[in-house]
Order: C-alpha cells, then structure tokens, then sequence
C-alpha cells in the first residue's frame, strides 16, 4: 500500500526537521503549505520554490485552515509549545498542545487528507534501559511527555473516529541546520565556536542521533507506505556515548579545543540508554539512514557558522 500524495501542509515548518521535510517534499515534487505562527523570523529559513506556501495561523486558529488551504493529501504536525526548559513542565501550556492536535488532526479532515503524522518524542518513554521499540511500555517523567503521549493516542483515536490514516512518530535526538541553539548539539557548537568550553556532563550516556535530513526523509517515507495506527521510534538505530559524538563535533571545528566533559553531574532524571528499534519502520516503509554523524556534523557547523555571520 503507497499513498499518492501531491500537496501536504506542515505545521512547525521551522525547525530542524520541518525545514528539511519542507524541502523533501518539494523534491518530490509535492505543492507543500508551511503553516508558521504569524511574524515568525524563523519562516525566512523556508526554501523559496513556488510551489511552497507561507501560511500564517496560530495553533489556536488551525479551524480556519480549510478555508486557508483547501484541498491537501497528507498533514505533518510538528508545531508544539514548550520543548525545553522549565517549560516542559507548564501544564497548562502543554494540555493546550494536545488541544492543538486535535484541531490539527479534524483541520487535516477537513482538507481532505489521507494520513496524518504526528511528531511524538521519546520523552513519552521515560527512563529506559533498554532499546526502544514501539511496544516498549511508556511512563513518561515530565508533562512535555506526558502531553506527547496523550496527544498521539487521542489523535490516534479522532483520526480513526473520523476515517483517516494514522502515524505517530517518537523522535529521539536530532541535529542539524536550523536546529534551536538550546540543544545539546547546537549549543555546543555555538559554544565552540565562540571559543568557549561547553560545561558537559561525562557523556557515559550512549545516545542514538539522527541527521535533521535523514529525519524528514523517514517522515516522506512514513506518509507514503506508513502503517496506520503505527507507532515509530525515530533514530538511527545505533547508539554510541555521547563523550563520542561531542568528541566528533569538537575535532571538526578544531581538535586542540577544549572540552568541559565531566564539569556538570547527571540530572536526577538523566537517560542514560537512548536507543531505537527501527526494524518496524524500516520493514513497513523501506527507510534506512543515509547520513553518518561525522557528515552530518560538518554540515550542520557549516550552517551554524553561516548565520553567525
């Protein structure tokens, strides 16, 4: 089963993945409407193409896309509140996320869609030791996670209620251009550059981190052949210490730089596994990772060093 798909809207279109999505698809050849908050700076960093459309809605309006849009096959909902940060734990803020979801999944309807895919993440997880499968039991630690679970499931439930298809990604980490400079990646790039020494933890931790690229390009590859009711941890699949990949980033810049490694202890809720199982997705959908850490890295200082210019 593959869907055809021409037009898709995005909402969150700014961010790592969503910039890289926006440009996938128009690839592929799809008319794509990039729903941003209105005045959003970040939307200059939306490819030009004439077949993408700026789209100015806030999450509390998404009711009026229809009329905005009109007809579209496939909806990518990535826009949320509150990802970082003491953040993560307004509540309010983050109940009025899964509201937004819900609005998001009946505007999808409306238009018309085929499938809607959420951006989950594996907060919703909690603390696991071991790899993270799609059936991997959740009990996620802060409201960001816990409203990610909730969303996935209710939107689940609306899309079936409604008759449309249904996919739900649990993203772990992701790097790359026009990523936030609050992560841990971007941050310490930025801190690097800058001639800084990033205060790390001792990076014991074995992560799993996946190119913003390579991302989207599983997300192209979920809306086409997805299972609807699935649910995909999103990762490489690998999982290496995270003292590694700071290493990696740091030789790229200048392998005489120091680094603070060992400076700051773990949080009492740190992960310390953080792995997924990408069987499921690689069996339904035929997406497998293109980007080794060391490439994508290089790109993404690259990015980094043009805007600070």
């Amino acid at each position: 089963m593959k869907r055809e798909l021409k037009t898709a809207v995005v909402t969150g279109p700014t961010g790592a993945i969503g910039v890289a999505l926006c440009e996938r698809l128009l690839q592929e050849g799809l008319t794509v409407y990039a729903v941003c908050r209105p005045g959003s700076p970040r939307a200059e960093a939306l490819p030009r193409n004439d077949r993408l459309h700026k789209v100015a809605c806030d999450a509390a309006d998404y009711a009026s896309l229809p009329e905005k849009i009109g007809q579209a096959d496939a909806f990518f909902h990535f826009a949320w509140a509150h990802t970082i940060g003491p953040g993560r734990n307004d509540m309010p803020a983050q109940i009025r996320n899964i509201g937004y979801t819900i609005d998001a999944v009946r505007a999808a309807k409306a238009m018309g869609c085929k499938v809607f895919l959420g951006a989950g993440s594996q907060a919703e997880y909690g603390r696991v030791s071991g790899i993270l499968r799609p059936d991997t039991p959740a009990f996620p630690e802060n409201g960001y996670g816990m409203a990610k679970l909730c969303a996935g499931q209710m939107s689940r439930v609306e899309c079936q209620t409604l008759g449309m298809d249904h996919v739900w990604a649990r993203i772990l980490s992701v790097y790359g251009p026009h990523d936030g400079p609050a992560t841990m990646i971007s941050g310490t790039v930025h801190t690097l550059l800058e001639g800084g020494v990033p205060k790390l933890t001792a990076g014991e931790q074995q992560w799993d981190y996946l190119y913003a690229g390579d991302a989207a390009q599983a997300f192209w590859c979920m809306a086409q052949s997805g299972r609807n009711g699935a649910v995909y941890p999103l990762g490489s699949g690998q999982a290496r210490p995270l003292r590694e990949y700071i290493t990696t980033l740091r030789d790229a810049i200048n392998p005489a730089l120091p680094l603070g490694l060992g400076e700051i202890p773990y949080g009492p809720l740190q992960v310390m596994h953080l792995q997924a199982d990408i069987s499921a997705l690689q069996q339904d959908t035929g997406f497998v990772p293109a980007t080794e850490f060391a490439q994508g890295i290089r790109k993404t200082i690259d990015w980094i060093r043009s805007t600070a210019q």
